[in-house]
């Protein structure tokens, strides 16, 4: 593997997803621990981010986990992770997952997830890092995304490019050979720019 050792996973909450995409965070977790890459995520015990943080604990592996205060009671923070954070705001949360990882994977998720993917990969494009975005596309979940990006393209509100800011993968082993192939990141991402 190249550099990688700590990924930061974007993900949903709901419990209520289908099977799919519920293996798919358990057996992501699990290949994390497996591969001593450290997990980077939200922090909550329910959803698709409870099974990876799950997955990479009952392996043996790191969990680092940030959740602000408001959502602890929503998403119930993780008990079991290696160290929670508790930040007073999302701005900071996102912050601390970002700087932390050194790449990110992104499972099928809400709203949340969204906000969180395009943040990093507008960071990306304005070089503010160059860790390595994996779209982890279990059962064409983000076909639609990666349309749209693809439309954003054709009416000229983005530049082809951008479709190098990440990459979009079907199975677990793709998005981790994606992260083995990808070239080690030469930058963090600094505070003062965001």
């Amino acid at each position: 593997m190249t550099g990688i050792t700590s990924t930061c996973v974007y993900c949903g909450s709901s419990d209520k997803v289908k099977e799919s995409y519920r293996q798919a965070a358990t057996e992501l977790g699990r290949k994390l621990a497996e591969r001593k890459i450290e997990l980077v995520y939200g922090g909550g015990r329910v959803g698709l981010m409870g099974l990876v943080a799950d997955g990479v604990i009952q392996n043996g592996g790191q969990v680092y986990g940030v959740i602000p205060r408001f959502l602890d009671n929503l998403e119930v923070a993780h008990e079991g992770v290696t160290e929670l954070v508790l930040t007073e705001n999302m701005h900071e949360r996102k912050m601390l997952m970002a700087e932390r990882a050194d790449s990110f994977i992104v499972l099928p998720g809400g709203l949340g997830t969204l906000d969180e993917t395009f943040e990093i990969l507008t960071w990306k494009q304005l070089r503010l890092h160059d860790k390595p975005v994996v779209i982890l596309n279990v059962d064409g979940y983000w076909d639609a995304l990666v349309e749209l990006i693809h439309n954003q393209i054709n009416e000229n509100f983005a530049k082809p490019a951008n479709l190098d800011l990440f990459s979009v993968v079907n199975t677990v082993d793709e998005a981790l050979e994606a992260l083995e192939k990808s070239p080690t990141p030469t930058h963090e991402i600094a505070s003062k720019w965001t």
